[in-house]
């Protein structure tokens, strides 16, 4: 027991490192949805090993008060992380990426009153947690208030906005520098706690006017965001562990932000800065209103299960209408009939389909689709042109051929599935509504789709039923 003691600190450092790389170990399996799960698990495995380090760290105060928080947390976050709906996953992310950043910016205006003689260097880690970590929880909030609908999914937006947050964010870095400057011991506590609150409301500002096609950006930039923070806050705090994991969850987040945009065609400054779901609300709006004259094919089940039946290929687009109808398993089963007939039958994800990154990829792996199954866009776009039957379930902005065809439409340009060159097309869908972007999808009035309106769920239960008949 007394050389553990004289010797803790050299064992709290070999700790740290078998954490970081349990934490790189775990982010290099999320990266397939067939080790994904595992991944989650090594990862939390490094953490757990982290946390437990740290709390026999020199000079280490209030264990007890430490643990109980601990297990306040665990218990919060256990529940609604058990019971959370898979169509309430995004919402969910947006909190626990909020909480994080909340954290950072927390601890940071802590160690700024609390810690005597904080050095320059020191300081501006603070600062920059500080301003990185507040936005992040203001805007993950936002987000949060988005994509659960306590707030319009639209883009909100008045006028002078680009202005009023571009003073916002100038009075941000103006801040920011003046407590650089002037140091810890030049500056009152209520300076910082002014910068506080004003990054959280350039937080809010900067979300508010985007439009909720774009939350799957948005989300990977907050991600990105808190990871940054946490690293600072490590920085100020010297823990080697909290800088490993910040790091890697700032970095794995400004990748996935690009990758992304690159999906949408469209630059990130362009996401964060460019209101297109202004422009969209106002074009759909537009199109919302003329859909009603333009042709809309309706078709029942047993229409569908003929051509189904029968065909030799057939893709299925899952979309967020899937994930609000809880279809994924119905959308097995169908598939599943499909095969005990001999049909080729794959999956089409688009990157930014449903709420989040790969919405979609854990939707279905939950439902134990296979993932040989489940192909990304680049794999199987130029495949549609040889299938017989494309299934749309809940999908709509990223099957509009307006992206492709349309240099007038707000989402000219972003890559979507090739649906519409499928020989036949079925589209299950709640109702005759817009997509997230606001604006008409003109697949839906093609001469070859086919509408089977209803709840997702029951209506792939029907068509399973009538195919099993045909």
């Amino acid at each position: 027991m007394d050389w553990i003691m004289d010797n803790r600190v050299e064992l709290i450092n070999i700790a740290y490192l078998i954490a970081a790389v349990c934490f790189i170990v775990g982010l290099k399996l999320l990266s397939s949805p067939a080790t994904a799960r595992r991944g989650n698990q090594i990862a939390a495995l490094g953490m757990a090993i982290a946390v437990v380090a740290t709390l026999f760290m020199p000079g280490m105060q209030n264990i007890w008060l430490i643990l109980v928080g601990l297990v306040i947390g665990a218990v919060l976050a256990t529940f609604p992380a058990r019971s959370v709906k898979m169509t309430a996953m995004p919402q969910m992310v947006a909190i626990f990426n909020g909480m994080g950043g909340a954290t950072a910016a927390l601890v940071s205006l802590v160690e700024f009153q609390h810690r005597a003689n904080v050095g320059r260097g020191e300081i501006v880690s603070i600062v920059l947690g500080l301003i990185i970590g507040s936005i992040s929880f203001a805007g993950s909030m936002i987000a949060f208030g988005k994509l659960q609908e306590l707030i319009s999914g639209r883009a909100i937006s008045y006028p002078n906005q680009r202005q009023v947050n571009a003073i916002i964010g100038v009075a941000v870095v103006a801040l920011g520098i003046l407590l650089v400057v002037l140091g810890q011991a030049g500056v009152s506590y209520l300076l910082i706690v002014v910068l506080f609150l004003t990054a959280l409301v350039l937080g809010a500002a900067v979300v508010l006017p985007i439009g909720g096609a774009d939350m799957p950006v948005v989300i990977a930039v907050l991600n990105s965001m808190t990871g940054v923070a946490a690293a600072l806050t490590g920085f100020v705090l010297n823990n080697q562990a909290l800088i490993i994991a910040g790091i890697l969850v700032g970095a794995s987040g400004a990748f996935l932000t690009l990758l992304m945009a690159r999906a949408m065609n469209r630059s990130v400054s362009n996401v964060l800065f460019g209101a297109w779901g202004a422009a969209a609300v106002g074009a759909g709006s537009a199109a919302a209103g003329a859909a009603p004259e333009l042709p809309m094919r309706e078709a029942t089940p047993e229409d569908a299960a003929v051509p189904l039946a029968y065909a030799e290929k057939v893709i299925i687009v899952p979309g967020y209408g899937l994930a609000v109808a809880q279809a994924q398993h119905a959308v097995r089963e169908l598939a599943e009939t499909l095969q005990d007939r001999g049909v080729n039958v794959r999956y089409a994800i688009h990157p930014v389909a449903g709420r989040m990154p790969g919405h979609m990829n854990v939707l279905l792996a939950e439902a134990n689709v296979p993932y040989d199954e489940l192909f990304e866009m680049e794999q199987i776009n130029e495949d549609f042109a040889n299938t017989d039957v494309a299934i749309v379930v809940g999908a709509n902005d990223v099957t509009n051929p307006a992206a492709r065809d349309d240099p007038g439409s707000p989402i000219y340009g972003m890559p979507i599935l090739n649906v519409d060159q499928a020989k036949q097309v079925y589209v299950l869908k709640r109702g005759r509504g817009a997509g997230f972007a606001g604006i008409e999808n003109m697949l839906f009035h093609d001469a070859k789709t086919a509408m089977l309106f209803g709840d997702a769920k029951e209506s792939l239960s029907k068509l399973n039923s009538a195919v099993r008949d045909a």
